[in-house]
């Protein structure tokens, strides 16, 4: 069966990047067996062609009414798919969905009939208030990080913003990669409203949420952006964790140097 990538180079260098990404993932350890979701907002590389595609099998319910994704069109990670599989065929293991009218339903269009992830109501949520707000950002993606969950065990870290600045004062690329910081999740039910309303909530301000003992979403401009946001945070956590598997906790930057970075970097905290 011909691929609806064929024939559309920029559509096919979007999944290609996913598929990237899927791959640095698995490669990570943060996406064990099936775990994890990416869904991308592909709408804007959609000509008339896909427009016209039919629905493959019955049209789906999201779960949630989201006015601002009408005709909307997106790439989503398949529920109970691989990222190491998604990394080598990710039209076998996502697929294109089209939000419909109703703004309540979806259809699958492209290329096989993979179920979009169990978490899809969460991601549409988060694409939608991105879209009312305007936003230029494209991609959500979750994953399981290892040492940021673990760091996630501590009480003491899942206050407001204070694994931000330990994780900031790491190494100075953190704040300048990701300087809206680390939002925190106490733990809610996976896929449940509280989790996805409380995600929304946390994104207000941050463009990374923390899960606590479960993992973390980030949204970003498009894929590659939220996983680069990912990877700078879990490299200050690793960092941390080596001091003190040291036997010492690192001093990280000092507050003058941080309020340094801001300066110079142009940084909005």
């Amino acid at each position: 069966m011909k691929s609806v990538l064929e024939g559309r180079p920029a559509l096919k260098e979007e999944i290609d990047k996913i598929a990237e990404v899927a791959g640095y993932l698995w490669q990570n350890g943060w996406a064990e067996r099936n775990g994890g979701n990416i869904t991308v907002n592909i709408t804007d590389l959609v000509d008339d062609g896909i427009k016209a595609l039919p629905a493959i099998g019955e049209v789906k319910r999201i779960g949630a009414t989201l006015p601002a994704l009408k005709g909307t069109y997106f790439y989503c990670k398949g529920t109970g798919k691989r990222m190491r599989d998604l990394a080598r065929r990710p039209m076998d293991n996502g697929s294109i969905i089209r939000v419909l009218d109703d703004c309540e339903s979806y259809a699958i269009i492209a290329d096989k009939e993979v179920l979009p992830t169990s978490e899809l109501p969460s991601h549409l949520s988060v694409h939608a208030r991105l879209i009312e707000k305007g936003s230029p950002y494209k991609a959500t993606v979750h994953t399981h990080p290892i040492e940021l969950i673990a760091m996630s065990h501590n009480k003491k870290f899942m206050k407001k913003d204070v694994l931000t600045n330990i994780l900031w004062s790491m190494i100075p690329e953190t704040k300048a990669f990701c300087p809206l910081g680390l939002g925190m999740v106490p733990y809610e039910l996976p896929g449940s409203v509280e989790l996805a309303n409380a995600t929304l909530n946390a994104l207000e301000e941050y463009d990374v949420v923390m899960w606590e003992k479960h993992g973390v979403f980030a949204k970003g401009l498009d894929v590659m952006d939220a996983f680069d946001q990912i990877d700078v945070l879990s490299k200050s956590a690793k960092i941390y964790i080596d001091a003190k598997c040291m036997g010492f906790t690192p001093d990280g930057m000092s507050e003058e140097q941080m309020k340094e970075m801001t300066v110079a970097f142009n940084l909005p905290r």
